[in-house]
């Protein structure tokens, strides 16, 4: 699969990058770098982003939420959508996503 990229300055929520549930097998894995100062929270859906009847509940990542550096971690169960959320700050998080099982685009 081709590198997914989210990035985000100031407070706020990147847009959706949807995943393939259909994959097998499903890992994904990621990476947040941080410039300057930020603090960000990589986030889950279950919900069809897809959908604009739905507002999609989004979860915190268990690892990846709060953080002010660099981080990297994975997900090795389906979720439906991930998102980068900036909680403050006036830095750039840019966030990097690459899904197994998945032809390359």
């Amino acid at each position: 699969m081709r590198i997914i990229i989210k990035a985000r300055t100031a407070a706020g929520s990147t847009s959706a990058a949807p995943m393939d549930t259909y994959g097998a097998p499903f890992n994904v894995g990621m990476g947040v770098v941080v410039s300057g100062t930020v603090n960000y929270t990589v986030q889950h859906t279950f919900d069809n982003v897809q959908d604009s009847t739905i507002t999609p509940t989004w979860f915190n990542h268990p690892v990846m939420a709060s953080l002010t550096a660099n981080q990297d971690g994975n997900y090795a169960f389906p979720v439906a959508a991930i998102r980068l959320t900036v909680n403050s700050g006036t830095g750039t998080a840019t966030l990097n996503i690459i899904q197994a099982g998945m032809p390359g685009q």
